[in-house]
């Protein structure tokens, strides 16, 4: 992941520069004397600091991918408890329709947990990557499978494989889950696995709790989620012998991994003052932390 998120300069770093650059610039003869104007040179910036956090108003929207709901809303909460002058709001309808309203001018980010494709970078959408995610897949805890391999994978989602024993499972046909077609997490899965186009699916369905959900109670069942969302009603599928682990990611071990893009028209720099605050507050330590324990993998 080559891309990284273009940090902009936030408006309380210019004001926060210029009131360090007071402390010590007096003529005193005193150590004593140059601590006690730097205590209050902090204070001060301290100060200003949050007088321009409260006083920064406007709003953001966000509209697009379901796997980004965590991150969205948590991201929502940290930053609107920091920023309360700034409204955030976010709807979650799919990448490629997140994408849509900010073609549209609907909406100030479009949340796509895919790459932008070519032509949607021709029309001036700027790729913004903001986390690391990776894809995991599931099947329904009574299945005694533990580990596929990417070849036997794509081979399962476009109808080669169709039955659990064939994979050294019991006799149990396979009921192949996913997405939409126009979810990112679904583009991802297939571009990764290179069958675009080719899946075979029993039910693809519009959010990633519902194929979490379905996967859970369906005996047989496959599917594929967001990996910060995985939880013990579920059991995660080794592939190619890698768990899906941040570790494994980070490395460069486990294939199904994507980005978490927060696009917008134009670059950052060229955003309102609320969009850009709200960007530097993902870039700042606070913002990584938030990411971070939305169980996510910052870009490197």
């Amino acid at each position: 992941m080559k891309k990284k998120i273009v940090k902009t300069l936030a408006v309380t770093t210019a004001l926060t520069i210029a009131a360090a650059s007071m402390v010590g610039c007096g003529n005193s003869g005193t150590a004593d004397s140059n601590a006690d104007n730097k205590a209050s040179g902090d204070t001060q910036a301290a100060a200003s600091d949050s007088k321009d956090a409260k006083d920064i108003t406007g709003t953001v929207t966000m509209a697009g991918s379901t796997s980004m709901e965590k991150l969205a809303n948590s991201l929502k909460e940290a930053f609107g408890a920091k920023y309360p002058g700034i409204s955030v709001t976010a709807e979650f309808t799919g990448s490629s329709a997140g994408i849509e309203s900010l073609e549209a001018g609907s909406v100030d980010i479009g949340n796509s947990s895919r790459e932008l494709s070519d032509d949607e970078k021709s029309q001036g959408i700027v790729e913004n990557v903001v986390a690391i995610d990776g894809i995991a897949v599931i099947t329904d805890t009574a299945n005694d499978v533990t580990k596929i391999s990417s070849d036997d994978l794509a081979k399962v989602y476009t109808g080669e494989i169709t039955n659990w024993k064939e994979l050294g499972g019991q006799d149990e046909a396979i009921v192949v889950v996913g997405r939409e077609a126009a979810s990112g997490t679904r583009g991802a899965f297939e571009e990764l696995l290179d069958i675009k186009d080719k899946c075979k699916y029993a039910n693809e369905l519009d959010s990633t709790g519902a194929v979490l959900a379905k996967v859970a109670s369906t005996p047989g069942s496959i599917g594929y989620i967001s990996l910060d969302v995985l939880d013990d009603s579920v059991s995660a599928l080794a592939i190619d012998d890698v768990e899906a682990t941040e570790d494994n990611i980070v490395a460069g071990k486990y294939k199904l991994s994507r980005p978490f893009v927060m696009a917008t028209k134009g670059e950052i720099s060229e955003q309102s003052e609320a969009v850009q605050t709200f960007f530097d507050y993902i870039q700042s330590d606070e913002g990584q932390e938030v990411i971070k324990k939305a169980g996510l993998i910052l870009p490197q």
